[in-house]
């Protein structure tokens, strides 16, 4: 009976936690409030607090769960065994852009809302984040070493595929008859290929499957 229990409370949480994800993208987080939540769900506000400590305590859930998904990724990849870096680089750019096209509320809310983090939890973000964008650069930096990546800034690649996928708001809002399959090959081609050292003048994104 405890586990039935358990697991009623771990879905009403969950619940909560993905109308928080959604309120705070469309409202702000700061312009939510436990009366929204609450209404959203389907439950009193004073309810709230058998479910969730604060609503602080959700914003630190949502951006933490993206930042440890994006650091989850990249142990699997270095665990993979028979990727060079351009495949690495493939699958980031695929990665992200999943997550734009699946999870829009979470990877917004982390892109904006995580100024509303309290203390130490921001400068913790922050620093996950700094070590993230320099794992991924140093990718890059390999490629480049390898002849696989043209000699441009990691940096700026890294500027780009993120500012790229942050695109995909976009899609969603202007209901283009473009299936996200179609979306997310298009724009793994058009990344990959751009930063390939194409030596030979041909291009090909279809290597062995990646994680």
């Amino acid at each position: 009976m405890a586990r039935n229990i358990r697991t009623r409370e771990g879905g009403r949480r969950e619940e909560i936690a993905t109308a928080a994800a959604r309120l705070f993208r469309e409202k702000g987080f700061s312009g939510t409030g436990m009366r929204d939540l609450a209404g959203s769900v389907g439950i009193e506000a004073a309810s709230l607090y058998n479910h969730i400590d604060s609503k602080a305590g959700l914003l630190r859930e949502i951006c933490f769960r993206i930042a440890d998904d994006c650091s989850t990724h990249l142990r699997d990849l270095e665990a993979t065994p028979g990727l060079d870096s351009l495949r690495r680089l493939e699958s980031i750019t695929r990665f992200h852009v999943r997550m734009w096209i699946e999870r829009l509320d979470e990877v917004l809310v982390a892109t904006n809302e995580f100024r509303s983090l309290e203390e130490p939890w921001l400068e913790k973000f922050l620093h996950e984040r700094r070590i993230y964008m320099r794992q991924v650069e140093g990718i890059i930096s390999q490629g480049i070493r390898e002849g696989l990546v043209r000699p441009l800034e990691p940096y700026v690649v890294v500027l780009t595929i993120m500012s790229a996928v942050r695109g995909i708001e976009f899609w969603h809002r202007s209901r283009k008859n473009v299936s996200a399959a179609s979306l997310e090959e298009s724009m793994v081609d058009l990344i990959v290929n751009g930063i390939r050292n194409d030596t030979d003048g041909t291009s090909d994104t279809h290597g062995p499957a990646l994680p």
